[in-house]
């Protein structure tokens, strides 16, 4: 994916997570992306996150049995005590002989730094740190 360096999660599809249709799970999926958007949310060095808000998620294509799916991640927006990421998914597959990946679904996931306790907590982020994420707005 464009700007989004490696993915956060690379995974086979397998046959325990589909659903009646034989199609991968849409929940299945759903944690993953969660997963991958807490994974980039701690390079804002935060230790502990917990999910606040998914924001407009479509399903573009299936991710079938077999297909080598990617969740690209990366922080957007650093808050006082919360952190925005999107969240980019594909899928690779073999169609017809040739290598294919398809774009599946794009989240975008806020997340509120917590500590040990669960109560909210402030995240100690400098301008510098956030240019060297890719953050430019404050």
């Amino acid at each position: 994916m464009k700007n989004m360096g490696e993915p956060r999660i690379k995974i086979l599809a397998m046959p325990k997570d589909t659903n009646p249709a034989g199609n991968i799970f849409g929940g299945w999926i759903m944690s993953q992306i969660d997963i991958a958007g807490a994974l980039a949310a701690r390079d804002a060095n935060v230790h502990r996150v917990v999910t606040v808000a998914v924001n407009g998620m479509e399903f573009h294509e299936p991710i079938f049995v077999g297909d080598t799916v990617s969740y690209y991640a990366k922080v957007v927006k650093i808050g006082k005590t919360s952190i925005k990421t999107v969240v980019e998914v594909t899928a690779e597959r073999i169609f017809e002989g040739t290598k294919r990946c398809v774009h599946v679904t794009s989240a975008i996931i806020t997340y509120v730094a917590v500590n040990a306790e669960g109560k909210k907590q402030k995240i100690e982020c400098c301008k510098k740190h956030k240019l060297a994420l890719g953050i430019t707005d404050d």
